[in-house]
């Protein structure tokens, strides 16, 4: 767009150029929400975002409660701050639902049925108690309630987007889920149009420059309230069709950059418009479903260069990098030094192939 550096302005605005946030609370609560169905993709997202922030740490929020892990926004998990997740959740859990309707129909669950579930889970929480998903679906046996594939998944993210349970700490490998009420302090609640416009203040602040329709897809409301939203954005920056927050860097300042984003990070995924930043001549080359969503990508510069793999070793971490371009010798030294964090973040040296 004519007057604006997009791909700089949403690397500063996003804490990739540079941050002084160091706790992944920090980055998290700055996003407003961040986007998590890929646990291990989330936590790399939120760390390159924050100093020092490796995978045990991140691992140390979501077990202490400083970042949760629920349904809000869109039909899928995002990390959340306890501060928020409850004005979040009133806002943008009705149209989560009305989503779900046609499933809920198909599946059989009705309010009736959700408000039984919804019972039994929280008595089974009650406590302090942290429940695996396995554990929580012969709660709902045992209360009658059938709780097998599609509707089990359904049944515990209508207990999220209702408010009843959240993200409890890891067991191993295995997720847990624990009482919202026991997770996140009760809040004096938000009027809609207030929250309407947190939220507004919130994205453009750490998303922009970005459009009306950018901010309606991630906040999962609908064009009317987002407009709102940005009409009571008092101190916001328009340029033409774009906001952005009102703080704005000296672009001469930001030096050129490599990073090694994860699947859904917000740099991506945050946008319905991604051509500021991803040439589509190249969607060919990400893969089967050929959508800079699903895979990991290689940023230069702000702009998405190629992609990337990992395997993970005993004693190292491959990464395997697929540049849409030759690179020059700079970017690789880049490359070189984002593979070095992104070996920080997992306690392992990084090899790249």
């Amino acid at each position: 767009m004519s007057g604006l550096d997009i791909p700089s302005l949403r690397l500063h605005s996003q804490h990739l150029s540079a941050t002084a946030f160091k706790h992944p609370e920090q980055v998290v609560a700055w996003l407003g929400a961040v986007q998590a169905q890929d646990y291990a993709a989330a936590k790399w997202a939120v760390a390159q975002r924050a100093r020092g922030v490796t995978d045990a740490a991140m691992d140390r929020a979501l077990a202490n409660g400083s970042i949760l892990r629920t349904h809000v926004l869109r039909p899928t998990w995002h990390f959340v701050t306890p501060a928020d997740i409850r004005w979040m959740l009133a806002l943008t859990a009705p149209r989560v639902n009305a989503a779900n309707t046609s499933a809920h129909r198909l599946l059989e669950l009705d309010a009736a049925v959700f408000k039984r579930s919804n019972a039994a889970l929280a008595r089974a929480l009650e406590g302090g108690r942290q429940l695996s998903r396995y554990e929580l679906a012969e709660v709902l046996a045992r209360a009658g309630i059938p709780a097998a594939g599609l509707r089990f998944i359904h049944l515990v993210m209508r207990a999220e987007l209702d408010g009843v349970i959240c993200s409890g700490p890891r067991r191993g490998k295995q997720f847990t889920y624990a009482l919202l009420d026991e997770r996140a302090p009760q809040a004096k609640p938000l009027r809609r149009d207030e929250a309407v416009a947190r939220l507004a203040s919130r994205y453009f602040a750490s998303h922009g420059p970005a459009t009306l329709q950018d901010f309606a897809w991630w906040s999962g409301l609908t064009l009317t309230d987002a407009r709102r939203g940005v009409e009571m954005l008092g101190s916001g920056v328009k340029h033409r069709s774009y906001w952005s927050g009102s703080s704005r860097p000296r672009l001469g300042g930001l030096s050129a950059s490599v990073h090694l984003l994860p699947n859904y990070d917000e740099y991506v995924v945050g946008y319905t418009d991604r051509s500021a930043i991803f040439d589509a001549a190249h969607a060919g080359k990400l893969g089967a479903r050929e959508n800079v969503l699903f895979t990991h990508t290689l940023l230069i510069d702000g702009r998405i260069r190629g992609t990337w793999k990992r395997t993970l070793r005993r004693d190292a971490v491959l990464l395997e990098l697929m540049p849409f371009t030759p690179l020059t010798r700079l970017e690789s030294r880049g490359v070189r030094v984002a593979a070095e964090r992104f070996g920080e973040f997992l306690g392992l040296p990084a090899v790249v192939v």
